[in-house]
């Protein structure tokens, strides 16, 4: 497995922050004014990357109404797919303006292509990666096409099988292409923080030695955040100006305050993750002399028996250590000792 690699300026992979990526998808609204303001909420929330999404309706589906093209449930509910794309898709004569503004706000701009002509477009554009959606994930010649490339490859797995999981990162590595990250998806929308079980994404590293992350559609930022305390070395969350406004994706998108809280989160989490380290923590310092410790409970002259009545296990900690108790029971004290006083091997007879 390869370890880390950069994605433009900014690494992901061992030893880093989770790598936050902002999904504008059709967050736009097609309105070229609203998608450059999401790149710049995104910027000033701190993710990494901004994502676009790659297609028109007719590079994703085909014009028609038959009963299979019909969405009838959820919040998509009423429209054909064609008519869904149509209104999501980004506009392919944006892409530049887009790459362009993200660039001048030194943020990263990278995408999903959803068939070959979409990377040759974004390829023109020098995209530094491409991501693989859910529902592609099973297009083995678009994943080789896009590994082709030698740029790091995103691939999600909302519907995916294990095998199938599999089968996609073989397609990258037969090209000879090792900067991957599978992301663990629950490709509902919205998603259910119960169905996320992310133990899925810790068992995708290890089954097939690869980064993983979380591609996220539930509400609010708690998933989010135990994934990258789980080790997720990408995060993704989809991003909107305002849910109020709208949008086919709104409803399980992220307001930018809301991204900011889940940064700050995220990066939280995993610098909580830390090493395996039982020394004491310079918080811990000032507060050790308050552990327990044996003390003289009760005035004791020489060559009385220490006994309950007159040794206990109290705090402070400037004593002999509780474990010494019985050891001290039944001795005899060295000399005259005062009530208070931390209990010390010099003491003991």
């Amino acid at each position: 497995m390869v370890k880390s690699f950069q994605i433009g300026n900014d690494p992901l992979g061992e030893g880093c922050p989770p790598y936050i990526i902002a999904e504008m998808s059709g967050n736009h609204n097609q309105d070229l004014s609203r998608a450059l303001k999401i790149i710049d909420a995104a910027r000033e929330a701190g993710v990494q990357a901004v994502k676009l999404q790659t297609y028109t309706a007719d590079t994703i589906t085909i014009d028609h109404d038959g009963a299979e093209f019909q969405i009838t449930e959820g919040l998509w509910a009423g429209r054909n797919l064609y008519q869904l794309y149509d209104e999501a898709h980004t506009p392919w004569h944006w892409h530049k303006a887009l790459f362009d503004h993200a660039a001048k706000r030194n943020i990263t701009l990278f995408s999903s292509p959803f068939d070959k002509s979409a990377i040759d477009l974004l390829e023109d554009l020098n995209a530094p990666a491409y991501k693989i959606a859910s529902f592609e994930i099973i297009d083995l010649p678009l994943i080789r096409y896009a590994a082709l490339t030698g740029k790091p490859v995103i691939m999600s797995t909302g519907l995916a099988s294990k095998d199938e999981i599999y089968e996609a990162i073989e397609a990258a590595r037969e090209c000879h292409n090792d900067n991957l990250v599978v992301l663990h998806c629950v490709s509902g929308y919205p998603s259910d923080p119960a169905e996320a079980n992310l133990a899925t994404m810790t068992d995708i590293a290890r089954a097939f030695d690869i980064l993983s992350g979380l591609s996220d559609h539930s509400t609010g930022i708690a998933v989010a955040v135990a994934a990258t305390a789980l080790g997720a070395a990408v995060i993704e969350k989809h991003i909107t100006l305002s849910r109020a406004d709208g949008g086919v994706d709104s409803d399980f998108s992220l307001e930018p305050a809301e991204f900011r809280d889940l940064v700050s989160g995220c990066r939280i989490a995993r610098s909580a993750l830390g090493t395996v380290n039982y020394d004491l923590k310079p918080s811990e310092k000032q507060n050790q002399q308050f552990r327990r410790s044996l003390y003289v409970v009760a005035p004791v002259a020489k060559g009385d028996v220490f006994s309950e009545r007159n040794i206990r296990s109290i705090r402070p900690g400037l004593g002999l250590a509780p474990k010494y108790y019985d050891a001290v029971i039944g001795k005899t004290a060295s000399c005259n000792i005062t009530r208070g006083q931390p209990l010390s091997w010099d003491m003991v007879d």
